[in-house]
């Protein structure tokens, strides 16, 4: 098969990045002569800063502003030369100082980014392993998916599971020398904590065991000396654990520290570490800022800021109990997140609290899963009393009205975060459209249906029954799938909208790049549902077309995909599923803002192929208006091999014939790692023989007539469409009649015969297919996940696999 087009996750950051540009909540610029902290002009506004990362004020420190401009006067606003030849005359006491406070030695870099690029690849060696956890900085993973040029092998937990980390490491213990864990200190979107107590066990557990720990979101806030979070946890740094922390953000300077214990290891990455070789170093002001706040940190001055902050987040925690804001994660530092839920409502939300007067961030994607937008929202020492109290009532205020703005409520952003929500509090849903919810197509309208959705696809409402006998009662759980049928009228009973879901067992790998399937196909043979999930789908995997049908003209249209989104949530909730999946669209899909609004990502699918016949065209007609080129393909590779073949079609099998049917459809299967599905159940061959709607066009040889070695699973929706849903093949034989090709042709032949008005050829194989014709289409899916996880796996998964690393 011809490989199919994967997603770009550029793209789709992209798309959400811009989206939130355009409603005004991102890439903005600060405005104004003069900054103190408290406030940050925005839109020719001064608001109430509760975005910063400087908790503890020192970045307006006055000795620090001193000490940068003095620096600058004596030896200019840079020091054009690498550390590695010689450092500027500031930098000898600022590393006395910083390793004054960690007791140990420490490397300054640049900052955590270009820190973390010049010491993991010199920490790591070709003979360890690496464990992301999947919420770590990206900065972090960035650095750590470098070694895959190495060959280094990669994996990732979900986020601070340690019953997973565990069984990481005994997957890993015999293959690898070390085994590097890497995780946050305090992760910046939630403010919560690694469980650095139960890492210290696992440490001593498993020798192999050495954690890399990015704490600059814990660093001045807490800690002896403002060492951080992580430090104060571990209580001293063993040799088994490097560990970096900021010299900016609460530090209020610039740069990056890195703290290591273990002399030979710290040698090596202070002789030549990458970047640490080759960037520019700090600028004097920086190195004399940073040095001014070391000093402070070394007295205990220190502890008096952070009583001072930890008062604050004491108070707005305090606040925060008394409402009933969706706070994600209690805990006492300095980050707290308010959920939203759908983008939208994020965008809404910050916007209304900025024309309150106040400035918070906004969380998206792909910090955070689409559908768990918030709001970020940090204390520092700059925020009085008073404001933190007004920002807290402001919130109370408007939280609903957002809600209210964006047709949501408290229960969906709660099962967003999975959280419990008190009922009194759920808001009724709109009433102003008739919902019918059915799980069998039996259950609708046959006419009514087939008029909506019936011309297309193996999803008229004969195909659907079809459908639904072929996935129930099997053996297998991945060949039993339910179903539910939505129709959504006006009060006249007039349909706005209809579809149909399924909730089945999917391979998380399905789209993934050929290389993550064949490395996890591994782990299947012993364990057959490694990385699979309950998705809910609209449509199924088996079908293929325009599965959502809407009446765009009607006034009522947006209260209906209202009512087909909190559908799908209540279904997602009742069964467990980790995705929601939503296809097949165009690329200029009117409803894209909508879907992203929702909290859904785009990806694109395989392109579909379709052909469009007139009437009363012959084959002969057909083949004529095709290109030159095509044309002479047609004659060389199809016409010239027709007649040595045996071409059947076959309204029904014998048990012969459908074990032929099932082995070739198998081959085609087990090849098709591009799109990498669970395999039909067995009945599906027998259902489809013994159904008026299915037939089969077979090829063989004149001189085994018996024997297939191609077939080609046909469905015909009402005269509609030919559908050739499945192909079939004997590989051996591929080369020598061009096989593939030969189905193709024949399926074009047998539905002009019948004289179809379309062929809906479906997914991948594309080149092939535009060959003799086909119209191609580039479709995409909406997805809607439980987190990030299995994203990120996959792009880890994917790295492994090209280096061909298990």
């Amino acid at each position: 098969m011809a490989k199919i087009k994967h997603n770009n996750f550029l793209d789709t950051v992209n798309e959400v990045f811009t989206d939130a540009k355009q409603e005004g909540v991102l890439h903005l610029y600060a405005e104004g002569d003069t900054f103190s902290g408290r406030t940050i002009g925005v839109g020719n506004r001064q608001l109430y800063h509760f975005g910063t990362t400087g908790y503890l004020g020192l970045e307006q420190d006055p000795r620090l502003k001193a000490a940068a401009i003095d620096a600058i006067t004596k030896y200019g606003t840079q020091f054009p030369l690498s550390k590695s030849y010689i450092s500027n005359p500031l930098y000898k006491q600022l590393e006395e100082k910083v390793t004054d406070m960690y007791q140990n030695p420490i490397i300054i870099t640049k900052n955590s980014t270009l820190g973390h690029l010049g010491v993991i690849p010199n920490a790591v060696n070709d003979r360890d392993a690496i464990i992301l956890d999947h919420q770590v900085h990206w900065s972090v993973q960035s650095a750590a998916k470098v070694l895959k040029n190495r060959s280094v092998t990669i994996d990732m937990i979900r986020h601070n599971d340690m019953d997973m980390l565990e069984k990481k490491i005994k997957n890993h213990s015999n293959k690898h020398q070390r085994i590097w864990y890497m995780a946050d200190g305090i992760y910046s979107m939630y403010g919560d904590y690694a469980p650095l107590s139960d890492l210290k066990t696992l440490a001593l557990k498993y020798p192999q065991l050495h954690l890399y720990i990015d704490d600059v979101h814990g660093m001045s806030w807490t800690g002896k000396n403002g060492t951080g979070y992580a430090l104060g946890e571990l209580g001293s740094l063993s040799e088994n654990v490097l560990l970096f922390g900021t010299l900016s953000k609460t530090f209020g300077a610039s740069g990056a520290v890195l703290v290591c214990s273990n002399k030979k290891m710290y040698q090596e990455i202070k002789t030549f570490g990458g970047p640490l070789t080759f960037s520019a170093q700090l600028e004097p002001a920086s190195v004399a800022a940073a040095t001014a706040s070391a000093e402070i940190h070394l007295t205990p001055e220190i502890h008096e800021l952070q009583n001072d902050l930890r008062e604050r987040i004491q108070y707005f925690n305090s606040l925060l109990e008394n409402t009933e804001l969706p706070l994600i994660d209690k805990n006492n530092s300095p980050v707290f997140f308010i959920g939203t839920g759908m983008p939208k409502t994020g965008y809404n939300f910050v916007n209304r609290l900025m024309k309150e007067g106040f400035y918070v961030n906004l969380g998206i994607f792909p910090a955070v899963p689409v559908k768990n937008t918030g709001v970020r929202i940090t204390i520092s020492r700059h925020n009085q009393k008073q404001e933190i109290k007004a920002l807290v009532e402001a919130m109370v205020y408007h939280y609903p009205k957002a809600l209210e703005d964006t047709h949501t409520n408290a229960l969906r952003v709660n099962q967003a975060f999975k959280r419990d929500v008190k009922p009194n509090k759920i808001v009724a849903s709109n009433h102003t459209v008739k919902v019918q919810l059915e799980d069998s197509i039996t259950k609708i309208d046959k006419a009514l249906w087939n008029t909506l959705q019936g011309n297309q696809g193996v999803f008229d409402w004969e195909g659907l029954e079809f459908l639904e006998n072929t996935f129930s009662n099997n053996p297998l759980k991945e060949h039993n799938w339910k179903f539910w049928y939505l129709m959504i009228y006006d009060q006249n009973q007039h349909p706005i909208l209809s579809t149909y879901f399924t909730l089945g067992l999917w391979k998380d790998d399905m789209l993934a790049d050929v290389s993550a399937s064949q490395l996890i196909e591994k782990t299947r043979k012993t364990d057959p549902y490694y990385l699979s999930s309950l998705v809910l789908s609209m449509g199924s995997l088996f079908t293929e077309g325009t599965h959502l049908y809407i009446d765009h003209e009607h006034p009522l249209k947006q209260e209906a995909l209202n009512a087909m989104m909190q559908t799908m949530e209540t279904l997602e909730k009742q069964c467990h599923a980790k995705m929601i999946v939503l296809r097949d669209f165009s690329e200029n899909e009117t409803l894209h803002p909508y879907f992203q609004g929702q909290g859904f990502v785009r990806v694109q699918m395989p392109d579909s192929c379709k052909i469009d016949l007139k009437a009363r065209e012959t084959i002969e007609d057909y083949g004529a208006k095709l290109s030159s080129r095509n044309r002479q393909h047609l004659r060389k590779e199809i016409l010239a091999y027709e007649p040595l073949l045996k071409i059947d079609i076959l309204k029904s099998c014998n048990a012969d014939q459908l074990k032929q049917v099932e082995a070739l459809y198998n081959n085609v299967h087990q090849n098709n790692l591009g799109l990498n599905t669970f395999p039909f159940p067995e009945k599906l061959f027998k259902n489809m023989s013994e159904h008026p709607n299915w037939e089969f066009i077979t090829i063989g040889l004149l001189d085994s007539p018996d024997k297939m070695i191609g077939v080609m699973l046909c469905y015909n929706n009402g005269g509609h469409t030919y559908v050739p849903s499945f192909v079939g093949m004997d590989y051996s034989y591929l080369t020598e009649y061009y096989t593939y090709r030969q189905l193709l042709y024949q399926t074009i032949k047998r539905a002009i015969e019948l004289k179809f008005k379309h062929i809906d050829l479906g997914m991948t194989a594309s080149f092939e297919k535009r060959k003799l014709g086909a119209k191609i289409t580039e479709k995409y899916a909406y997805i809607q996940t439980f987190d990030n996880y299995t994203l990120e796996f996959m792009s880890i998964l994917e790295l492994n696999g090209s280096t061909n690393t298990a």
